[in-house]
């Protein structure tokens, strides 16, 4: 298990944007039939998932949670200076989305920005790559800005995934201080893995595999441009792999899940929760859900919660644990304290850049 520890740097800010489509799962019954569309929401928790607008993508989303967070808070954009965007579904091959969200939000030239492609384990990942940067640097204050739009490379046929996984984007602000709390990380990663969660072409290996679709062997039709999710070996993995690290890290920090108010889990479905709550022995009242309404959100599940939950709540600390596992594999959690005051409700939006068309 790799950790990390960063002194004297806190979360400023944090903004969560939404588009304003939201498809609830009883409108697949016509795909899926009501039968098996109940079943997945039974089992998954899901009742609706938000959806971006065609011209809508991740970048997008994460735009707008920029601006809203500066907008509410006291740091000028020229204090920035690393940007880092992680998404697996960036505007173009080439180059980076950061750039792209560099002058959009009008940041200086002093500043160093480049993508992550991550999924669910996402925003942690990120949070550890730009702290290391932001304490190593000159830098007074750094942008983390996370984001995806799944449905785009999802067969509209595959019951195991479209009526899971929700867009939305979030922002990030970290600012370095005198007076904070320590932020705590641990990660894991399992590359003997790697296929279980694939879009196996749309890069630069298997280009000229057919865009058709085809039935694979569980009947679901698909092409090799559509996401792929081994599902008995993710489930596998969330319910194993994952509450291991979650012991071993408290087992490291000499902590209890009592000293904690709240965990906030990627949101995989409402099973994998139970069984998280279970195996850590954490109240489920401490593991606040945002998934019924919003499904699956990638990297952007633990800033998607925050903004949720606590986006209107009364000022004060909080004490949290955060844990996010996915695609790679990958998984990651760690402990941290935030003031609600710096997080913001949710913002709905349609908007999109219409100068990159």
């Amino acid at each position: 298990m790799l950790t990390g520890q960063f002194q004297n740097i806190r979360i400023a800010g944090l903004s969560v944007a939404v588009p304003t489509g939201k498809v609830p799962v009883e409108d697949f019954y016509t795909v899926f039939g009501e039968e098996n569309v109940e079943k997945f929401k039974e089992m998954t928790g899901v009742h609706s998932v938000s959806r971006a607008q065609p011209n809508q993508t991740a970048s997008d989303l994460g735009y707008e949670a920029a601006v809203d967070v500066f907008n509410k808070s006291t740091l000028a954009k020229n204090d920035i200076g690393i940007l880092i965007f992680v998404s697996q579904k960036p505007d173009y091959r080439v180059p980076s989305t950061a750039f792209v969200l560099h002058k959009r939000l009008g940041l200086s030239e002093n500043c160093l920005c480049f993508d992550l492609n991550l999924a669910c384990s996402g925003f942690i990942f990120g949070l550890q790559t730009i702290l290391s940067l932001l304490q190593s640097s000159g830098s007074k204050a750094a942008l983390l800005i996370t984001g995806d739009t799944s449905v785009k490379t999802l067969s509209p046929h595959d019951r195991t995934m479209v009526m899971l996984f929700g867009d939305s984007g979030s922002a990030t602000l970290l600012e370095k201080t005198n007076d904070s709390t320590p932020i705590n990380l641990a990660f894991r990663t399992d590359g003997h893995r790697f296929k279980s969660i694939i879009t196996p072409s749309g890069a630069y290996r298997n280009r000229y595999a057919p865009k058709e679709r085809e039935a694979w062997s569980d009947g679901i039709l698909r092409s090799d441009y559509d996401t792929h999710m081994k599902g008995m070996d993710v489930f596998g993995f969330s319910i194993t792999d994952v509450p291991l690290l979650m012991k071993d890290f408290l087992t490291i920090q000499e902590k209890t899940p009592e000293e904690y108010d709240y965990f906030i889990l990627h949101q995989a479905n409402n099973y994998i929760l139970k069984q998280l709550s279970r195996k850590l022995k954490i109240p489920t009242e401490k593991i606040p859900v945002s998934l019924d309404r919003f499904g699956n959100n990638s990297s952007n599940s633990i800033p998607l919660v925050l903004a949720d939950h606590f986006g209107l709540a009364k000022q004060g600390n909080l004490k949290l644990f955060i844990c996010g596992f996915g695609a790679g594999l990958s998984f990651a959690c760690g402990d941290l304290i935030i003031n609600t005051a710096v997080i913001n409700p949710l913002i709905e939006t349609d908007s999109y850049y219409k100068e990159a068309y």
